[in-house]
């Protein structure tokens, strides 16, 4: 297949200046409190263990579990295992260089707390059953510590407690943390560029997302799996009307550009190599799956394209059925939306 050219493109276009239609959302009542779990946790004194610990369990009785158990891997609780508690003092003396840099970039997260805070209040508007969280807890996670999600791997969760943030994955994608080569060897170039403050907020509702629909693209064709990436990518533009595209999708803003002038390429060669109804884990991957780009479409491209697709095609269905709530379209089988929705990009 010919290649498009993607480095070549010159950038000309904002990729998002706002939904001008966005419903007013200011007076949808939202609780949501942010809690510095990083800063009280990295005050335990370590030789006064246990009664630190006391302290911090009753300060989140909630999350310490949940961090001890789920997060850092404890093999038993550090309050009544022994190996635990090493290991967990361990871990304070080790990554005190990673709360160091935390605490330079993130003397304060209030900015965060405001801007989840108003994307719960858009979720409330089309969601109005759903249970918003009501803590955002931040906290210093393993480096290597990332949960799969419906738009890809971060460190950040959704958990009983609230939502819960690791900063240790949103220093800036030139922190040395990451440009080192035991950063590199976890995390390419490509995937820790994503590693920005800028992203927390798109993370939160992202998991929101996942948590009001969780996904199920086991045994899914190609095309389904794209639909389902596009459902929450719409969801996301609405509750989030006012974030860059980029955030939203993972791209750089030259790899979104090509996207939009080369769509209709794109989509003929999924049409052209019968790939729509494959189910074959291992061709769906590469249009899905993480990736530094799409060899088909050339090293600028970005990889996980079919997102990009499955997100132009519910767009596509959207502008037929105006009328169709947020939950009606999550609820609509996939194989319907790309067979109304008269997809045929030029």
């Amino acid at each position: 297949m010919k290649r498009t050219g993607f480095l070549a493109l010159v950038l000309c276009t904002l990729l998002a200046c706002g939904d001008k239609n966005a419903p007013d959302v200011s007076h949808i009542n939202v609780t949501l409190n942010e809690e510095r779990f990083d800063q009280d946790f990295f005050k335990i004194d370590t030789n006064q263990l246990q009664p630190s610990l006391q302290k911090l369990g009753q300060l989140y009785p909630h999350f310490l579990p949940d961090y001890s158990q789920n997060i850092l891997g404890l093999p038993g609780s550090p309050f009544m295992d022994a190996q635990s508690a090493g290991l967990l003092v361990q871990f304070i003396h080790d990554y005190a260089p990673v709360r160091d840099s935390v605490n330079k970039v993130f003397r304060s997260t209030k900015t965060y707390e405001t801007e989840v805070k108003n994307g719960l209040q858009y979720v409330k508007y089309y969601f109005p059953e759903y249970k918003t969280p009501e803590r955002l807890i931040f906290y210093i996670g393993p480096m290597d510590a990332v949960y799969q999600a419906s738009l890809g791997s971060y460190g950040d969760a959704i958990t009983s407690a609230g939502l819960a943030v690791g900063l240790q994955l949103h220093l800036g994608q030139n922190n040395g943390l990451y440009t080192n080569d035991i950063g590199r060897s976890l995390y390419p170039a490509y995937i820790s560029r994503r590693f920005t403050p800028a992203t927390i907020t798109v993370n939160c509702l992202k998991n929101v997302i996942d948590d009001i629909y969780p996904e199920k693209v086991a045994g899914k064709t190609l095309i389904e799996q794209m639909v389902e990436k596009g459902k929450r990518l719409f969801v996301l533009d609405k509750v989030l009307p006012n974030t860059p595209d980029t955030l939203k999708i993972g791209y750089t803003k030259l790899q979104l550009e090509g996207c939009q002038k080369n769509e209709g390429l794109i989509w003929n060669h999924f049409l052209a190599n019968s790939l729509l109804l494959n189910n074959d884990p291992s061709y769906t991957k590469n249009y899905i799956g993480e990736a530094p780009n799409t060899p088909e479409f050339g090293e600028g491209s970005p990889g996980s394209i079919g997102y990009f697709v499955g997100w132009q095609l519910v767009k596509k269905y959207m502008e037929q059925h105006k009328d169709m709530s947020l939950p009606a379209l999550l609820q609509t089988p996939a194989m319907n939306i790309y067979q109304q929705s008269k997809y045929k990009p030029k």
